[in-house]
């Protein structure tokens, strides 16, 4: 599934907020439709949030009137601003921010900029397929034969430019020939388990059965479940890991009932400035994703919402963390600097 492309000069986002009904692309010609799209959740997943960063900054380069070097970096550096703000949890963006910042030729004028830029965001873009597919096949050594895997949000190819982080990990246990059952969490309040990661793994052929997020606790304990692995958002440097709300709780389920749990995500959303998970920030959405369902009103007018759309899964309760460049283990103060070098 193609989650982002580049052409004719706008990008193309497969709307998940559509899914599984309707498949309706977006034409995004202007930054401020991507900072929406991402606000929107249209696309997201932090490796496919990434490139999304890296499109729309190439997007506000274009938008910019002048060619001169200094006033277009001026106005450039405002729209890269507003694209880091956008959700401030997952890294990749602020990391594909960096990237693009790096891009820009030490001398010239707009034109070449642009033209770095654009460059830049087809790099980024295709890197992030290749390393998918690298971490699925450092994963996949740890997705035992005839197992049942428990997994939570939506970390497939709609999380990314192609093929997934979990779920990518899966499709390469899946081509090894392993025959896997999966089990898919709704994920509350926004369905991102039913209605995209159910619809990917349908689509691939998985033996797939959806439960809601309070049922996880009873399934692993009846033996249910072999393993759980998941994506994330955010990883510090001591292994403590931001992802999906829920994923605290899962991960607590998993140690009690001696379950490994598993964290698949690129080296771009480990950050080396972020020594724990406690300086994390955790993105609050708005009170209508828990007070509604897609304008359906399902709870009283006037009551209180909390909605943090991310939890932290401190690194004690990981059994591994999967990257592009091998398997990290405890102590992931050494073993996530070495995925670094």
């Amino acid at each position: 599934m193609n989650t982002i492309e580049w052409a004719n000069g706008k990008v193309l986002l497969l709307d998940q907020t559509r899914l599984p009904a309707e498949q309706v692309v977006l034409e995004i010609g202007d930054y401020r439709q991507m900072i929406e799209a991402i606000k929107m959740l249209r696309i997201r997943g932090a490796p496919a949030l990434g490139v999304a960063a890296a499109y729309g900054i190439v997007l506000g380069g274009q938008a910019i009137r002048t060619d001169d070097r200094g006033p277009f970096l001026e106005q450039l550096d405002t729209v890269v601003q507003e694209i880091v703000a956008s959700r401030p949890t997952a890294v990749n963006i602020a990391w594909a921010a960096d990237r693009m910042r790096r891009a820009i030729p030490q001398t010239g004028q707009a034109s070449e900029i642009r033209s770095a830029l654009s460059t830049e965001a087809a790099v980024i873009l295709a890197e992030d397929i290749t390393i998918n597919t690298a971490m699925g096949a450092h994963g996949a050594a740890l997705i035992p034969d005839q197992s049942t895997v428990l997994t939570h949000c939506n970390a497939g190819s709609l999380a990314t430019a192609g093929f997934g982080t979990a779920l990518g990990v899966l499709r390469a246990a899946k081509e090894q020939g392993k025959d896997l059952k999966v089990m898919a969490t709704e994920t509350r309040p926004l369905l991102q388990g039913a209605r995209l990661t159910a619809w990917e793994l349908v689509q691939d052929g998985f033996s797939t059965t959806l439960i809601t997020d309070s049922m996880v606790g009873h399934f692993l304990s009846l033996g249910r479940i072999d393993c759980v692995i998941v994506g994330a958002d955010r990883i510090a440097m001591n292994g403590d890991v931001a992802n999906k709300i829920g994923t605290y709780t899962i991960a607590v389920l998993a140690h009690e009932n001696n379950v490994p749990f598993y964290v698949a995500a690129p080296t771009s959303t480990i950050d080396p400035a972020m020594e724990t998970g406690d300086a994390i920030p955790i993105e609050e959405r708005a009170p209508e994703e828990v007070t509604q369902f897609r304008g359906i009103q399902t709870a009283p007018e006037g009551v209180g919402v909390a909605n943090p759309a991310f939890d932290v899964t401190p690194h004690r309760y990981i059994s591994a963390i999967v990257t592009e460049h091998g398997v990290a283990r405890s102590p992931y103060t050494e073993s996530l600097r070495l995925m670094f070098q």
